[in-house]
């Protein structure tokens, strides 16, 4: 009997608009403090990253404009806030490197992927500079003439 395949689908979200507008530089792992009906939405999906960042207060990191939108069935007894400000979960060190980041004119910090690692949730962060128009038209040609070279060598490669 043939054995079921294991799905490696950890990944929750992927905020795709942050590799458009961004060019991002080094990335973190942090963990994220969550409600428990945030995480039942997680497991649905319920999440959007689009305009979200990372700001730093009192030594702390937190997650900004990330909207967790609810299940109907959860949380009846209590009003749910899908964009409160989530706390971030780092290391000194990295709450540093972090900090140093943004302090730079241009840098942001931004939220590139929610994931799953075992039971927990964790958020991929990366510092980011704003492109400019030009850069973006810059990415999108470049990005096009990689996929007609590719079709190029697949069509000479046909006998």
């Amino acid at each position: 009997m043939a054995k079921k395949k294991k799905h490696d689908d950890t990944s929750i979200v992927v905020n795709k608009k942050a590799r458009h507008d961004y060019h991002l530089g080094d990335t973190f792992e942090a963990g994220i403090a969550l409600a428990g009906w945030e995480v039942k939405a997680l497991r649905e999906k319920k999440i959007q990253l689009v305009d979200s960042h990372v700001i730093i207060k009192n030594g702390e990191a937190y997650l900004i404009g990330a909207q967790i939108n609810p299940l109907p069935t959860v949380n009846t007894h209590n009003v749910a806030d899908p964009t409160r400000t989530r706390k971030l979960l780092l290391h000194k060190k990295e709450l540093a490197q972090i900090f140093s980041g943004i302090n730079q004119k241009g840098h942001t910090c931004v939220c590139t992927k929610m994931y799953w690692k075992g039971h927990l949730v964790k958020c991929l962060l990366a510092l980011a500079k704003g492109k400019q128009e030009f850069d973006k038209r810059a990415t999108i040609k470049e990005r096009e003439w990689n996929i007609d070279k590719q079709r190029a060598m697949n069509y000479g490669n046909r006998s």
